[in-house]
């Protein structure tokens, strides 16, 4: 019997000799989501210019306390004149900053008779003011290489007038689910067989982790079907996965055919849910290597391995460091378990309180019920030969895209 093996070394040999995928440039419209290839610098000052921070009044601040006439009407959007001496302009949020007024007094501070305006005592410089390059200055850093492109960063690069930017190819990946048994919806359901749960969602996982499902295909308990199809995956996409078929039955056919074809790389974690997982290589024509990654078929095992090997792995692949490992926090056990020798990977809902951080779990941790993955905010790691008791610290892995 082959010897367990931690989850250390199967991140070990699933990211080996990973380097990044190639770039291709998108509209900035299209790119959410997406990696940055390259560094990207400011090309302008953001904001480009002294503007006000609120409607009111733009005067200089040594003229607190007076009358003063209003000499121009600065609208957001509207340039702005010099302005003159012994007067104030009034402004609209945005608007620019007049030469020569040095602070923005709100609109409700003011006493206003015809075209004077009684200015309030005290008016500190700067008051009011986004200064020019508050934000960001010209030639700056403005985002780095692997950086993801969520909502604040692609509004960053707009702001800078950014239309296209280079990022990472998507990781292709073919998803593969065998077994006689497993049957798409909508197909009437014979005696022992189940709709296949495990390809909606790995395929939301993986999107979610910047990859694009080329492939969906159903595998038969064949062992020539599976070498073939095993084949064609490995021909369209960078990553093959499976889920079913890598355990010891004599119809689990994937083992076998991965050995045939390509690479072993490791067979079997100690890990609790996801032991009989597989990882390896496939050949193509062109002489280069397909990743595999073999899930169980229980479906909490294919999910819980995807955050823990498909995530770090479409992150080396797309170079995005943010990827690579999910956060952790400490947090208090509000449950009791054991473990045997097997690393425990338990799904938790997590509570913040005054305390500090509650991880309450729930209360069925067997790999086939899906539904506690539902409302699960983190995996809690427990080490091999442990006993857990309520108010025990324990390491949470936070289940965050």
């Amino acid at each position: 019997m082959a010897e367990l093996q931690p989850i250390s070394a199967a991140l070990e040999a699933l990211l080996a000799d990973v380097t990044p995928l190639g770039a291709e440039r998108v509209p900035l419209d299209a790119a959410a989501g997406r990696v940055l290839t390259d560094a990207v610098n400011a090309q302008l000052d953001v904001p480009p210019f002294d503007n006000s921070a609120m409607d009111g009044y733009a005067l200089r601040a040594s003229d607190a306390g007076k009358w003063l006439p209003i000499s121009q009407r600065i609208a957001a959007g509207s340039p702005a004149v010099p302005l003159a001496p012994g007067s104030c302009a009034r402004i609209f949020t945005g608007g620019e900053i007049p030469d020569g007024a040095d602070c923005v007094v709100m609109q409700e501070r003011v006493t206003q008779h015809g075209d004077q305006v009684l200015m309030p005592d005290a008016l500190p410089v700067g008051d009011n003011v986004r200064r020019q390059g508050r934000d960001v200055h010209q030639g700056e850093l403005l985002l780095a290489a692997g950086e993801r492109l969520e909502a604040a960063a692609l509004g960053h690069l707009a702001g800078q007038g950014i239309t296209q930017v280079s990022v990472r190819r998507r990781p292709r990946v073919a998803l593969l689910s065998t077994g006689d048994e497993i049957v798409d919806p909508g197909t009437p359901l014979k005696p022992g067989q189940l709709y296949n749960s495990n390809r909606p969602m790995l395929k939301r996982l993986l999107e979610n982790f910047g990859a694009e499902v080329v492939q969906r295909v159903s595998v038969p308990d064949d062992y020539a079907q599976t070498v073939k199809l095993l084949t064609q995956a490995a021909s369209v996409a960078d990553v093959v996965v499976s889920t079913g078929g890598v355990s010891v039955g004599e119809e689990d056919h994937v083992k076998a055919a991965l050995e045939s074809l390509g690479q072993l790389d490791m067979w079997k974690l100690a890990i609790r849910p996801g032991k009989p997982l597989a990882l390896g290589r496939l050949p193509r024509e062109d002489g280069s290597e397909a990743r595999f990654v073999g899930l169980p078929g229980n479906p909490v095992s294919g999910f819980v391995g995807a955050w823990l090997f498909l995530r770090p792995l479409m992150g080396s692949l797309l170079g995005c460091s943010a990827l690579s490992a999910l956060p952790a926090l400490m947090a208090t056990a509000n449950f009791n378990t054991s473990t045997g020798p097997r690393q425990h990977y338990m799904r938790v809902a997590l509570r913040f309180s005054e305390e500090g951080v509650i991880a309450d779990a729930f209360e069925d941790q067997n790999s086939g019920v899906l539904s506690s993955c539902i409302s699960a905010d983190a995996l809690a790691v427990i080490d091999p030969h442990q006993q857990i008791e309520k108010g025990t610290p324990v390491r949470c892995l936070w289940l965050q895209r």
